[in-house]
């Protein structure tokens, strides 16, 4: 099955793997780095995902599964935004994976998103992970 184009973006924080977990999955952090989002989840295996909030001016409600997580270690789910203006069907959803290893109490943060159609689409979503990882990193660090 074609993945399309993968968008990957990475970056190593000064903290341990615990600390930058903790903040991938606390809402109140994750809706300081991730451009004000609200999300929810069990997180949990199997357990859905749900983002909300405004992207350039416009109102989303963007929703996915999670396919595996391990504390401290990974994270992968499924994500769909209606905002993409593509029908809801399981080819429209990418799979975001982001793994965390450390040493000497650095955390390197390495994220990939499949499914995107296009070049320009991958390098698009390429720059807003980098920005998330930035604004990770900032949050984490403080």
């Amino acid at each position: 099955m074609d993945k399309g184009f993968v968008a990957q973006a990475s970056i190593t924080v000064n903290a341990g793997r615990k600390k930058v977990w903790k903040a991938l999955v606390d809402p109140a952090a994750i809706r300081r780095y991730l451009f004000g989002t609200n999300v929810e989840s069990a997180w949990r295996k199997g357990s859905p995902i749900i983002w909300r909030g405004v992207w350039e001016g416009k109102l989303y409600i963007d929703k996915g599964i999670i396919l595996a997580i391990t504390p401290g270690k990974a994270l992968r789910y499924t994500h769909f935004s209606p905002l993409s203006g593509l029908p809801d069907v399981p080819e429209n959803y990418h799979t975001v994976s982001i793994d965390l290893t450390e040493e000497n109490n650095l955390t390197r943060v390495a994220l990939t998103q499949d499914g995107n159609p296009t070049e320009a689409a991958r390098d698009h979503s390429q720059k807003n992970w980098e920005a998330m990882l930035e604004g990770l990193k900032k949050t984490v660090e403080e």
